[in-house]
């Protein structure tokens, strides 16, 4: 539960701000923001807003599913979208949209969060694989 200030408003947590990154396959595509690209105005808008107010007062007002994985429930004009994300960086400060989905069931399917593991695993491994070709070798002290 989100700490409250006076009048049931969510404190923020943290000195560093968060802020959005969309998942991007090596390929370079992007499937949350190609979903988002498939919804109408309205929709985009309340994804959008709700996107916000996790970045505002972070993964405190989201819902966790499994392990790393969180979700941010929106309510569109005829249908519930969820996004599937993860926190990174130093001060969990990126919120990672890795997958999105419309509401069909319940609670979120396992094959939904599976995706969101596979491509949050990959993210890593491609990052990893990105700083270690960049790190300079040790020169010698003469």
């Amino acid at each position: 539960m989100p700490k409250e200030a006076s009048g049931g408003v969510p404190q923020t947590s943290s000195h560093h701000p968060r802020f959005w990154k969309f998942y991007r396959t090596a390929k370079g595509n992007s499937p949350v923001k190609e979903f988002l690209d498939k919804l109408s105005d309205d929709d985009v808008a309340a994804v959008l807003a709700e996107m916000e107010y996790v970045a505002e007062y972070g993964e405190q007002v989201a819902r966790k599913l499994r392990g790393e994985i969180y979700e941010v429930r929106v309510s569109g004009k005829d249908v519930i979208y969820r996004i599937l994300f993860a926190t990174e960086g130093r001060w969990s400060q990126v919120l990672l949209a890795l997958h999105a989905y419309t509401k069909k069931w319940q609670e979120a399917r396992q094959d939904d969060i599976d995706c969101a593991d596979k491509r949050l695993a990959d993210w890593r491994q491609r990052g990893q694989a990105f700083r270690l070709s960049r790190k300079r070798p040790k020169t010698a002290k003469v």
